[in-house]
């Protein structure tokens, strides 16, 4: 068993936490029982498994099942745990996963979403749970935006990290020219927008554009759009969070689709 907060695999496992250690060995962290299992269900390659003696007692089958399916499985103490994990409180097993190719979004999507320069994880991760929740085709994420392995984004996904593929588009305004071009209509969110969201036909082949966090899309993007569309909210209220946002106009385009009531 693991003890020492010197040893290599600690060291290596450590650096993971940063974007740039990510980059730099190909490799990303999963914590957590609920993305292990995710994980290993979608045959998505673990390369290594750290957990402690209680997370053993208490999952002894997937225990076993992930010894013999990672690479490499460790048995660590607590502290050693506790070092290795991003998170307050580990539930006492973090694995370590390689980059591969990302799951192939549909070249022509019937419904997709895409975010320009979106800067928290968390709500990167909402956003890929929604999507996968409605079976859209695939969300797009400017080269500016939040990593998408970044550990927080795979908890907020709930393990939709592993079926919703995303990809990272170094040219999002050539993309939307690209869909434009396929008669795909692209509706970019603004709040100073005439229509509601809601009046759109969203039964055409249809992508979903979002802004970033604060300053919301760039104009260079809303020039671009097919069609502008506002949340009506009410005039106490500024904004709202653009995972919200993203996944109310997903479900509206779900809704319209299965032909529901008003």
């Amino acid at each position: 068993m693991l003890t020492s907060l010197q040893n290599s695999l600690v060291k290596h496992v450590r650096k993971l936490h940063q974007a740039k250690g990510r980059r730099a060995y190909g490799q990303f962290l999963l914590e957590g029982t609920h993305l292990v299992q995710e994980a290993w269900g979608t045959g998505y390659p673990l390369e290594v498994v750290c957990c402690t003696p209680a997370w053993e007692s208490r999952y002894p089958d997937l225990q076993q099942t992930l010894a013999g399916y990672a690479a490499r499985f460790e048995r660590v103490s607590p502290e050693v745990l506790a070092a290795i994990a991003t998170t307050v409180h580990p539930d006492g097993v973090v694995a370590v996963a390689p980059h591969r190719a990302p799951l192939a979004a549909a070249a022509a999507p019937t419904l997709g979403i895409a975010v320009e320069t979106l800067q928290d994880p968390g709500n990167l991760g909402t956003l890929i749970r929604s999507a996968s929740a409605v079976a859209a085709d695939g969300l797009w994420l400017s080269a500016d935006s939040v990593d998408p392995a970044h550990p927080k984004v795979l908890r907020a996904s709930a393990g939709q990290w592993f079926r919703c593929p995303t990809t990272v588009s170094p040219d999002l305004a050539a993309q939307v020219n690209q869909w434009q071009q396929a008669g795909i209509q692209v509706l970019g969110t603004n709040a100073q927008a005439e229509v509601d969201y809601w009046a759109v036909d969203f039964h055409p082949p249809t992508v979903i554009l979002l802004g970033n966090e604060g300053a919301g899309l760039s104009p260079i993007l809303l020039e671009q759009v097919s069609q502008q569309v506002k949340i009506p909210l009410n005039p106490a209220v500024e904004s709202l969070n653009v995972a919200i946002a993203g996944t109310l106009l997903l479900y509206e385009a779900l809704r319209q689709r299965m032909g529901s009531g008003s």
